[in-house]
């Protein structure tokens, strides 16, 4: 699919891609092959953006990238977008209290990290793999927050609906409680709808059950985008809350 990218934002990502791919390969060889790794050919062998190269002067016959990037930019804008994904470029008109979240899974929720790290990669090449990783990373920060010994439960055999149920209890934020505030019982069921859904998606629209081919199954970035995001905003409720009200 295509996103409207307003031409500011491609110009702030264009600057943020290149200065990343110069900060990681180094070497005009390796940048050559990095985006030569990003062209796509069709059926009739023509690729969907052609490399630069300077004609003349020291840099002779060496990529161009400044210029082969603003092409991209100009052309095939929603390739750019995934080229700063794919680098970890923060890309905060898309998925907003990314780089938060990120930070905050590395100290202390590595498998969590991992399971991240390969939701967001995925959200365009593999929409379906991506959404399949985040119900992973909700299960992992969840189960992690659960070892705590204050909380008397065994949670290593508990999938994501029961998982949250149980977090929510100790908590203090089940929005079954009879004395619980309604403003604090949205919260729970915002919480709960959330991470159920996320979870049914993974179950009945993704390929991490091995569905037949003709089940539907999530096949576009948007949904992706959206379920990535949402899994960044309740992990980071519940490490912020266990943080804040279970200090160690």
């Amino acid at each position: 699919m295509e996103y409207k990218i307003s031409p500011v934002y491609r110009m702030k990502l264009l600057e943020k891609v290149e200065k990343e791919i110069w900060n990681r390969y180094k070497s005009y060889k390796d940048v050559e092959q990095y985006m030569k790794l990003n062209q796509i050919y069709d059926g009739f062998g023509q690729v969907d953006f052609d490399i630069s190269y300077f004609s003349e002067g020291k840099n002779k016959e060496k990529i161009n990238l400044i210029e082969t990037l603003r092409v991209i930019a100009k052309d095939i804008p929603d390739k750019l977008l995934k080229m700063a994904i794919d680098l970890g470029i923060e890309t905060p008109d898309y998925i907003p209290s990314i780089p938060t979240f990120r930070n905050e899974l590395k100290a202390d929720y590595k498998n969590a990290s991992t399971s991240f790290e390969k939701a967001f990669q995925n959200i365009e090449e593999d929409p379906a793999e991506s959404v399949g990783y985040a119900n992973s990373v909700l299960e992992s920060i969840i189960k992690e927050i659960l070892k705590d010994q204050r909380f008397d439960i065994d949670a290593t055999k508990l999938t994501n609906g029961k998982l949250v149920k149980a977090i929510l209890k100790e908590f203090g934020l089940n929005p079954n409680s009879p004395q619980m505030p309604d403003e604090i019982k949205s919260i729970g069921s915002s919480l709960t709808t959330v991470s159920k859904a996320i979870e049914d998606l993974r179950s009945d629209k993704t390929s991490f059950h091995g569905h037949d081919s003709e089940k539907y199954l999530i096949d576009e970035p948007l949904y992706a985008y959206f379920i990535v995001n949402a899994c960044a905003t309740v992990g980071l409720f519940l490490i912020n809350f266990y943080e804040k009200k279970f200090p160690k």
